[in-house]
């Protein structure tokens, strides 16, 4: 599960599109949002595991609609990000400030949610949640299995956006700015896959009916 997701996740190359959603941030407020980012994202994966498929087909919605839909929300911020102007990646002389309710709202839409643990993360982990073996929903132990798989990944990205000026620092102001404006693109670009995966999935079940 873990070598399944992990690539899509992806912590160490989202941390560049991180600064740059928290610019202007102090490091200890980075520090909650890595935190509170790590745990939603442990809770999505999680939820998307175990009863993922059961809440889609409570509300009458397939995956390739969940793809399309997402893969829609991370294009426009991958295009955003590309389009934002060029400065540093940190603004230290003035720090922003704000109150736990907002950095609760900002550290899951949109650092968690499409960032970190986007459609893309969430479709693969249903498909690997509802693949499971015949006869195996009694298990203990793969609940057990899919909490230690997201908690791996859920300290990846706390470890990944902790420590992410840290990183900026070791690079320098260029090539950040250098590493922004890639992921930027190749986040639009996965957008763009995600939203065609779930288009092409929904023509050809047009074409079977």
């Amino acid at each position: 599960m873990v070598a399944s997701l992990f690539p899509i996740v992806n912590p160490l190359g989202n941390t560049p599109i991180f600064l740059s959603l928290t610019k202007g941030f102090s490091s200890e407020l980075r520090t909650v949002l890595a935190r509170k980012i790590a745990f939603n994202g442990f809770c999505l994966l999680v939820v998307s595991l175990l009863i993922g498929t059961h809440i889609l087909a409570f509300f009458g919605i397939s995956l390739p609609v969940v793809q399309v839909g997402g893969g829609l929300v991370v294009i426009s911020t991958g295009w955003a990000l590309l389009n934002q102007k060029e400065e540093g990646t940190q603004d230290s002389s003035s720090p922003k400030t704000a109150s736990a309710s907002d950095i609760s709202e900002q550290a899951f839409y949109p650092l968690t949610l499409p960032l970190t643990v986007g459609p893309g993360s969430i479709s693969v982990a249903i498909t690997v949640g509802a693949n499971r073996p015949p006869g195996s929903e009694t298990s203990w132990y793969l609940p057990i299995a899919a909490i230690l798989g997201a908690a791996v990944i859920g300290l990846s990205i706390y470890l990944s956006y902790r420590f992410a000026e840290r990183i900026a620092r070791a690079l320098g102001q260029t090539a950040m700015n250098v590493l922004i404006r890639l992921s930027s693109f190749i986040l639009l670009c996965i957008g763009v896959q995600i939203v065609w995966n779930g288009a092409s999935a929904l023509l050809r079940s047009l074409n079977r009916g």
